[in-house]
């Protein structure tokens, strides 16, 4: 399964960017997907996961009310709508993905990853 991130960029505190992740693999439906960020450091933060119907989703505390993740099947597509980003958001984004019908929000669980896109939001 490849990954494929885009829609990061360049965005004043307070604007919004859609993050797209495009899968290829006839089988996505069976996928949980998730994006996670990483700030100049080690860690990799969770920030949301969508199960393979889009019924179940959850999401980081600082995130929460802020960004959507959503899916569509039919197109192999997951996105990440962000609403009144901060400085804050500022990271590399990353989608993932696993074969289960449940959700993760441990990067450790995860079998695939997009290369990243950048979001920044300058204070």
């Amino acid at each position: 399964v490849q990954l494929q991130a885009s829609g990061g960029g360049l965005v004043q505190a307070g604007g919004s960017l859609r993050l797209s992740c495009a899968a290829s693999t006839r089988t996505f439906k069976y996928f949980a997907m998730s994006w996670f960020r990483q700030a100049p450091g080690p860690e990799r933060e969770f920030v949301a996961t969508i199960n393979w119907s889009g019924g179940r989703t959850a999401y980081a505390d600082s995130v929460k009310g802020r960004f959507t993740i959503s899916r569509d099947n039919a197109k192999n597509t997951t996105y990440l709508q962000m609403n009144s980003l901060k400085s804050g958001d500022t990271a590399v984004y990353y989608c993932a993905a696993k074969e289960t019908f449940g959700l993760g929000s441990a990067s450790s669980d995860y079998d695939y990853w997009g290369h990243g896109t950048q979001v920044t939001s300058p204070a």
